[in-house]
């Protein structure tokens, strides 16, 4: 046999194939073409809303089936007590709140009716607009509110009893809202921290730091969403003042804070606290303070 009589046997399969893939092509082409063409088939059909892309199959979930349900949730899990200061119904009751409580240091009145502004507007209505403001910001962001009283009880809580419902809660933040009495021409707000005290049944060596931590963070996104300055007519001016003489504070066991959101005798200020739109800042002010310290 001659070495070039025929050509190896490699070569007659790549022919054969080449011979093959040639005649396949063509065919493949107008198959394709007329899938594309049938209806149904368009890549770019939107029939059902989607985007036409390829849904997930059963082993692989799309991410919404495997988010967490906390996503979006910094504050799932926490307890969060707000203490909307005084009771509108106080007033219809002045022998119940000015029986004496025990608070750990002394004693004192179970509550009073708090401030108004010269119009009328009862410091315990601005509580509770801002305090409920302040619990829809809270709860969409996860966390479980409770409140002191909403509006719902006959009169008080006494101020032990205020302390004892967020220490029963073992709530992570507690915060009293409140509005001043000053003299007018005193402006601003300022957030009221604990003292250090011991005596009869106050202890609050513990939460000094962290309330003050908690004070800190309030004061900071309170003024930033109100545009309101830190009162000048408490302490140094720096927003912050501490106290040992409330029975809320005295009695807590869990960080606690009072904010004052302003002077209702103040014609300025008044202007502000009576103002549905100020008090949505000022709620949202509170919230992300809140939020703040619990997420440090």
């Amino acid at each position: 046999m001659s070495n070039g009589s025929f050509p190896p046997e490699s070569g007659r399969r790549g022919g054969t194939l080449a011979i093959v893939l040639a005649a396949l092509i063509p065919a493949c082409c107008v198959a394709f073409w007329l899938l594309s063409s049938s209806p149904g088939g368009s890549k770019d059909d939107d029939a059902d809303g989607g985007s036409g892309s390829t849904a997930p199959s059963a082993s692989s979930p799309s991410p919404s089936a495997t988010a967490s349900p906390s996503s979006g949730k910094p504050l799932q899990g926490k307890v969060v007590v707000i203490d909307p200061g005084h009771n509108p119904h106080n007033r219809d009751h002045p022998s119940q709140i000015a029986r004496l409580v025990d608070i750990g240091t002394n004693e004192k009145e179970c509550d009073t009716t708090g401030t108004a502004t010269n119009s009328g507007y009862a410091e315990a209505s601005f509580t509770l607009d801002v305090a409920r403001r302040v619990r829809t910001a809270l709860e969409a962001r996860g966390a479980t509110v409770r409140f002191t009283q909403d509006g719902d009880r006959p009169y008080g809580p006494c101020v032990d009893e205020r302390a004892e419902i967020g220490n029963t809660a073992h709530a992570d933040a507690v915060v009293s809202v409140h509005a001043d009495g000053a003299a007018a021409g005193q402006r601003g707000f300022h957030v009221i921290l604990p003292k250090s005290v011991r005596g009869g049944g106050a202890d609050t060596s513990a939460i000094t730091a962290p309330s003050r931590l908690l004070g800190e963070r309030l004061r900071s996104r309170f003024a930033k969403a109100t545009g309101s300055e830190p009162a000048q007519y408490i302490g140094d001016g720096s927003g912050l003042d501490v106290r040992g003489d409330l029975g809320g504070l005295n009695l807590s066991t869990v960080p606690k804070v009072f904010i004052e959101c302003g002077n209702m005798r103040d014609p300025q200020d008044a202007a502000e606290l009576t103002d549905a739109a100020w008090r949505e800042r000022a709620g949202r002010g509170i919230a992300q303070g809140i939020t703040d310290f619990l997420n440090e």
